[in-house]
């Protein structure tokens, strides 16, 4: 990281061109907000305008109008109760431990087809992580006031140390796994057999080795917004079916470069040091089929990306996902311990959906967590309702390892309950390792920041957040660059005036900076991965809710009506 003169003077220079040109092409109005502006009417966006004419394929706004579960509907599946966990030995009061209850309960439900396991109000100690490893499951308490699991083991004590397959000593809990875990039960036996034994595995759709698909056609060429593609053969697709749009880089990482936006500065950029970025690669997209007509295959949402020969474009199988589970209406607690120094968490982890797709969490709190609520390649998921509280965690949030289509919405980090022990790190709404298409929406982060985390996410919205910026991204360098295109902040207020990785307009490619709060640099200062001009757009600087509409996802959203 680069700090002081030296950086500040750097990113003065590769940034001031579409600096001026962003300030000129946007509403024209910048710099702090004046008691007028604050009183004054929203105006109109020119470049929500502009993505109204283009909503598909616009430079720099991504289209995010299908996020999350059942393409961002508002209201969850409504299973029958058919389990209580107190009708299999639970005791509401915390005098034992609950875990076994549950997870027979979890599984028998699981195994006969799916149904709500309800979990009355009470206490519920848990001395093991709970497991939702079947389809069409929903764990619902009676509320995030009133059914509370309190954990008392962490992810290292159940299932062991787990390193990071890139090497060093670090904890893979620090950025995996959940004491209530939804993972396909056939992932989640293979990926904690590898933990348990030290072959640390890729945690993704396809295996811990990475090759467990086969393709079912090949792909014609098509363009970054399209809803259907061509396939020579399309025998073996059906509507309904789940299956991963798979694009491969070529020698020359023409889809990095075309992840990052294209143009001078992606072509400049020397990637192929970048280790840690290029194991990410093959992009691999979870979508669903809604028609197939002949050779012409019909999607649930737009193409993230074009679709072209040099990366060989496949229609592919995947791992059996986990669909249509959640989980509602609860606390879990974990015993409260200082936070673990960086890097070194034990895994008192919050929920953590893997392999998931159409999941959700409703009306849930953690407490006294070292990571809060985990995306682990998991796509079209929703998170409504969700609080991170307690003595401060490393990750409140985190996205990773090709998480798309997400949505998290009503989210609150709360203030830390404790001082932060030396040696700690606090991030916030965490993304990385290509995820790409997810959303923030009306958040409220007490602490934390926009931990955009290197391994090159892209086309990510964070929109309608209120935020006192004072935590720090990471990121190893072999990651890459902190963004690719199209990453968009939209209307967001900053309590404490600080710029890291809220006001994007000078480093992030063919972004947009709407509607935030005038902001000051801090001793984090990034300066541009990519050189020459970025193609970024800011437009209301200083005027938080100054613009029309107030919330880009839900606007989105709306023109789907």
């Amino acid at each position: 990281m680069e700090t002081g003169r030296r950086a500040i003077s750097r990113r003065s220079l590769l940034g001031s061109a579409t600096a001026v040109a962003a300030a000129c092409a946007a509403s024209g109005i910048a710099g702090t907000r004046t008691a007028a502006a604050a009183t004054a009417p929203p105006t109109s966006s020119p470049l929500w305008d502009e993505f109204r004419r283009n909503r598909y394929s616009h430079p720099q706004i991504p289209y995010v109008g299908r996020a999350g579960q059942r393409g961002g509907a508002h209201r969850f599946p409504r299973r029958p109760v058919v389990a209580n966990v107190l009708a299999y030995g639970a005791k509401p009061d915390g005098s034992a431990d609950a875990a076994p209850a549950i997870n027979r309960a979890v599984a028998a439900v699981g195994e006969r087809g799916g149904g709500t396991v309800h979990i009355p109000a009470g206490t519920y100690r848990i001395d093991d992580l709970i497991r939702i490893g079947h389809s069409n499951v929903v764990l619902k308490g009676a509320g995030s006031t009133r059914t509370k699991l309190y954990a008392t083991k962490n992810l290292t004590e159940l299932i062991g140390v787990y390193g990071s397959r890139y090497g060093g000593d670090k904890s893979s809990w620090s950025w995996a796994g959940g004491l209530i875990w939804l993972c396909p039960k056939g992932r989640w036996d293979s990926l904690t057999t590898a933990i348990k034994a030290k072959t640390w595995p890729f945690e993704g759709w396809t295996g811990n080795k990475r090759d467990e698909w086969r393709t079912l056609a090949t792909v014609r060429p098509a363009r970054r917004g399209d809803w259907c593609v061509t396939v020579p053969d399309a025998s073996h697709l059906r509507r309904g079916q789940l299956v991963l749009l798979r694009l491969a880089d070529d020698a020359g990482h023409t889809l990095l470069e075309h992840m990052a936006g294209g143009g001078a500065g992606p072509e400049a950029y020397v990637w192929d040091d970048k280790t840690k970025l290029t194991s990410y690669v093959p992009y691999e997209w979870p979508v669903r089929i809604t028609a197939v007509k002949r050779n012409k295959v019909t999607f649930e949402r737009p193409l993230p990306l074009d679709v072209r020969p040099e990366w060989d474009p496949r229609i592919t199988t995947l791992v059996t996902p986990l669909t249509g589970s959640g989980v509602e209406g609860l606390t879990l607690e974990a015993m409260e311990t200082p936070q673990s120094q960086h890097l070194l968490d034990k895994g008192y982890n919050g929920v953590t959906f893997q392999c998931a797709y159409d999941c959700w969490a409703d009306d849930i709190t953690v407490r006294h967590v070292d990571n809060g609520f985990g995306l682990v390649a998991a796509s079209a998921c929703t998170l409504r309702r969700t609080r991170v509280e307690g003595r401060g965690s490393h990750h409140p949030y985190f996205c990773r390892e090709g998480s798309h289509d997400n949505l998290i919405e009503d989210f609150t980090i709360a203030r830390r309950t404790v001082p932060a022990p030396a040696n700690t790190q606090l991030h916030g709404i965490n993304v990385e390792g290509l995820s790409s298409y997810n959303v923030w929406s009306r958040g409220n982060m007490e602490m934390g920041t926009f931990d955009t985390h290197r391994g090159m996410p892209f086309a990510n919205v964070r929109t309608e957040i209120t935020v006192n910026n004072n935590g720090r991204h990471g990121g190893d360098a072999s990651a890459g660059p902190l963004y690719g295109a199209r990453f968009t902040h939209w209307n967001v207020t900053v309590t404490n005036e600080q710029a890291g990785l809220i006001k994007i307009d000078q480093i992030a490619p063919y972004s947009a900076t709407v509607a935030i709060s005038a902001v000051r640099e801090f001793d984090q200062i990034d300066v541009p991965d990519f050189s020459g001009t970025l193609g970024s757009r800011i437009e209301g600087y200083g005027q938080p809710g100054g613009v029309r509409p107030g919330n880009l996802y839900e606007a989105q959203r709306a023109l789907r009506t």
